[in-house]
C-alpha cells in the first residue's frame, strides 16, 4: 500500500515513468544480449545505450561501466576484485563496504562525521612503509546523515602514496554532481533505485588501469568482469532514470529549502532534538533528527501508522533494526534514538507539513505521558 506521505527517498526512490516505461519495453525483447542474431542484436542496444547513460551520469567510460545486482555487489567488486591489496574505509561507510572486507582497517570521523584525512595519511603512510598495496573506499554522501566527504582530497592523498581509491556514490547521484575526474577515483558505485530507476541493478565505473578478478565467474559478459546474463530491463530502466539525472540537480535549492524549513520548524517546537551533521556540508534532501529518550524504532512506527513513511538512523536488515554505526562513530549520545527524514523532487510543502504535525504530536503526547509519570 502506498504511503500517503512519503519521505524515505534515501531507502528507494520511487520509480519515474520514463524508467518505467523503458523496463516494459524491453520486457518485450526476447533476446539474450550475448546472442548474435537479430533478436540479441536488439537487446545488446538497449543494453549499450543504457551504458552510455549511466557512464554519462558520472562523466566515465561507457567501456567501463560493470552493470551488477546493486550497489552492494558493485561495492562488494570493488573491494575484493583487486588482488593483495590493503583496504581502508570511512568508518561511517554503508554495511555493503564495512562487511564486505572483514580485515579493512577503518578511519576514523570527526563529531560531524567526517572522514580524518590527518588520519589517513598517517595509515597511508604506514602501508608505504611496509611495502603493501593499498585501496581506499571513501563514499561521497553518507546515507543516514547526508555527510558530504571530501574524496578529492582523500585521492589526492591516495595518489600521493600511490593507492587505489574507491567512491561508493549511490546516495549522492541525482543529489550532488559526480564526476569521476573532478573526484579524481579510480572506481565508483552507484545504485538505480535511489534516483528513479528500478530495483535490484546497479553499477560500478572503472577508470582506466584498473584491472579486477571478477566474482562472479561462468560467462564472459561485462567484457569479463561479471559472469551472468545480463538484466536487460532493470538495465534499460537504470538508463532511463541516468539520463534524467541533470535535471534533479536543478530541484537541488527547493529540496534543501523545504528540509531547512522542516528542521527549524521541529527545534522551534523540540529544541532538545539533535540534528546530526547540521553543522557542515551535508545532502540537501536528508536530515538525522534525534529525540533524545524515544527509540528511533518507535518514532518510524508511530510516524507510519499515521501514514508518513521515514526511517530509523540505524541500518535495517529484514526487518531488523541495529544501533547505528554510523552515529555512534561519531559519538551521538543516543544514537539508538535517531530517525531520517529524507525528500525528494516530489515531496510538497503539504507533506512537510504534514510530517511536523504528526512529528509533534508524537513528541507532545510522550511528553503528557512521561509528566503524568512523574507526577504518579
Amino acid at each position: 500500500m502506498k504511503q500517503p506521505v512519503y519521505l524515505d527517498y534515501n531507502a528507494s526512490a520511487p520509480i519515474n515513468a520514463a524508467a518505467r516505461d523503458a523496463v516494459v519495453a524491453a520486457l518485450d525483447v526476447a533476446g539474450n544480449p550475448s546472442s548474435v542474431h537479430g533478436a540479441g542484436r536488439e537487446a545488446r542496444k538497449i543494453v549499450d545505450r543504457a551504458r552510455r547513460q549511466v557512464a554519462d551520469m558520472v562523466a566515465g567510460d561507457a567501456e567501463r561501466v560493470i552493470f551488477t545486482s546493486g550497489g552492494t555487489e558493485a561495492n562488494n567488486l570493488a573491494l575484493n576484485g583487486l588482488e593483495n591489496v590493503v583496504v581502508l574505509t570511512s568508518a561511517i561507510e554503508h554495511p555493503s563496504v564495512i562487511e564486505a572486507r572483514s580485515d579493512a582497517r577503518r578511519i576514523s570521523v570527526d563529531a560531524n562525521g567526517v572522514i580524518d584525512l590527518g588520519a589517513l595519511e598517517d595509515m597511508l603512510r604506514v602501508c608505504r612503509d611496509a611495502g603493501e598495496k593499498v585501496l581506499v573506499s571513501v563514499m561521497l554522501a553518507n546515507n543516514e546523515t547526508g555527510v558530504i566527504q571530501p574524496v578529492a582530497q582523500a585521492a589526492l592523498l591516495a595518489r600521493e602514496y600511490g593507492a587505489k581509491i574507491h567512491c561508493d556514490a549511490v546516495q549522492a547521484v541525482g543529489r550532488v554532481p559526480v564526476d569521476m575526474g573532478r573526484l579524481l577515483v579510480d572506481m565508483v558505485s552507484v545504485s538505480a533505485h535511489k534516483i528513479g530507476g528500478p530495483k535490484g541493478i546497479g553499477a560500478l565505473i572503472i577508470a582506466p588501469g584498473v584491472m579486477l578478478v571478477p566474482q562472479i565467474r561462468g560467462g564472459g559478459q561485462e567484457k569479463y568482469r561479471r559472469g551472468g546474463t545480463e538484466n536487460v530491463a532493470g538495465i534499460a530502466g537504470f538508463g532511463a532514470a541516468a539520463a534524467l539525472v541533470d535535471a534533479k540537480l536543478t530541484n537541488a535549492d527547493e529540496i534543501t529549502a523545504k528540509r531547512d524549513r522542516l528542521e527549524n520548524e521541529i527545534l522551534a517546537f523540540a529544541p532538545e532534538v539533535v540534528i546530526a551533521s547540521r553543522d557542515t556540508a551535508r545532502l540537501g534532501n536528508t536530515s538525522c533528527l534525534i529525540l533524545p529518550g524515544m527509540p528511533g524504532e518507535t518514532q518510524v512506527m508511530t510516524m507510519d501508522l499515521a501514514g508518513v513513511a521515514i526511517s530509523s538512523g540505524s541500518a535495517c536488515s529484514s526487518g531488523k533494526v541495529r544501533e547505528s554505526h554510523v552515529l555512534k562513530e561519531m559519538g551521538v549520545a543516543e544514537p539508538g534514538s535517531a530517525i531520517r527524514v529524507s525528500l525528494g523532487p516530489e515531496t510538497t510543502n503539504d507533506e512537510i507539513d504534514m510530517f511536523i504535525r504528526v512529528w509533534s504530536r508524537m513528541r507532545g503526547n510522550a511528553e503528557r505521558k512521561k509528566l503524568a509519570r512523574n507526577a504518579a
